[in-house]
């Protein structure tokens, strides 16, 4: 079997799909984007293309070495979410030959279903308590929501109350074994972040989310002893090295690599794996579409340290388009008391309607990340 095409689609909202073709009519797919950078990434895809084509689809692990290693320069948030797309086809690809779902290729499930959270408040938090209790009143058995706006590396109080009033009004809402996740989405700065996880701490949250940019991750051995509170981190990570500094400093108790992001399906059983040897948790990283959300469950299938799953159902970012309008078998994604089954089709599990998808890749998208601004004119981090 050899691989023939490589074809990439912009669609809306903010999404890229891949689909990977062989001569022997086999075809798999995968979520190939970085958000606000999904036309480089779909390059990136091109140019990696001229390796793969003529080659075996079956070879995943030596393929994904070839094309991480093969470069002098490697890594990074575009090369590896390429890659990612890549690695997720091909698992798909194989799983369809073999008719059976990755997560037995990958070993075999340790679970039939993963717990899963949904996203309220948009990009400036308000009307959340009120949200969160729609969303417990839809089944769910948990949210994540961003903790402020921006924020300055020293900022006023009003700002802290602010952040502080929002969660106390979800506590009220959905009483006390609901769970809360508080995303500080690298808004926030050293200085403010040691007062607000002090601050939230009463209100038994299940993580608090980047409480740092990762690339302050030295920040956390100040940070994590003000307070009980989980700490997660790593959607802005993408590879098992990126990881082994955050591990090894032991400031994290959620790990939250993104398999559109960190080097696929491949490379990410890997980072969990290195996780669990540091007791550490995984929850997987995903605002995106549907082919990314099929691959994170295959994964959640075969991590044993794996307890909850992001979803972009009814997100903020997905306007003109949703995480269902993409696939043939939308029930593959139901969600029931706060859970979602792992997906039993072969490969991914997930059937694309490519007709659709090649009538939105006419459209495409252009989407970017807003750029903020503080009172005084400077970047605020969004």
């Amino acid at each position: 079997m050899k691989i023939t095409r490589l074809e990439t689609f912009i669609v809306p909202p903010r999404w890229c799909f891949l689909k990977i073709e062989t001569d022997e009519g086999f075809v798999g797919w995968g979520e190939p984007v970085v958000e606000g950078r999904a036309h480089t990434v779909a390059a990136a895809v091109e140019e990696l293309s001229d390796y793969l084509i003529g080659k075996d689809p079956r070879h995943i692990e030596d393929h994904w070495t070839v094309m991480y290693r093969g470069g002098f320069y490697r890594g990074g948030a575009i090369h590896m979410s390429a890659l990612a797309g890549i690695d997720q086809a091909l698992w798909d690809i194989k799983g369809k030959v073999l008719g059976v779902p990755v997560h037995e290729l990958l070993g075999g499930a340790v679970r039939d279903r993963i717990r899963v959270y949904s996203w309220i408040g948009g990009d400036r938090p308000g009307d959340t308590a009120r949200m969160a209790k729609a969303r417990m009143d839809g089944g769910f058995t948990a949210i994540k929501m961003n903790a402020s706006e921006e924020m300055q590396f020293i900022d006023t109080f009003d700002k802290v109350d602010g952040v502080i009033a929002n969660v106390a009004a979800i506590r009220d809402a959905v009483g006390p074994n609901f769970g809360i996740g508080v995303d500080f989405h690298g808004r926030v700065h050293k200085p403010m972040a040691k007062v607000l996880m002090k601050e939230l701490e009463p209100y038994r949250l299940m993580f608090v989310e980047e409480p740092v940019l990762s690339e302050n991750a030295e920040a956390l051995k100040e940070i994590a002893p003000l307070s009980n509170i989980p700490i997660a981190l790593g959607e802005r990570l993408f590879s098992r090295w990126d990881f082994k500094q955050i591990l090894t400093g032991g400031y994290v108790d959620i790990i939250q690599p993104d398999p559109s992001h960190s080097g696929g399906i491949t490379e990410t059983r890997k980072i969990a794996n290195m996780a669990e040897a540091y007791d550490t948790a995984l929850a997987l990283h995903c605002p995106l579409g549907p082919i990314a959300l099929a691959a994170n469950l295959q994964l959640d299938a075969n991590c044993y340290n794996a307890f909850i799953q992001e979803q972009s159902l009814g997100i903020h970012y997905n306007q003109g388009n949703d995480l269902l309008d993409y696939v043939k078998n939308p029930e593959v994604f139901v969600f029931e008391d706060g859970y979602v089954k792992i997906p039993q089709g072969p490969g991914l599990g997930v059937e694309v309607n490519e007709d659709y998808v090649r009538e939105r890749a006419d459209i495409g998208h252009r989407w970017r990340n807003p750029i903020w601004r503080h009172g005084d004119g400077s970047f605020a981090e969004w």
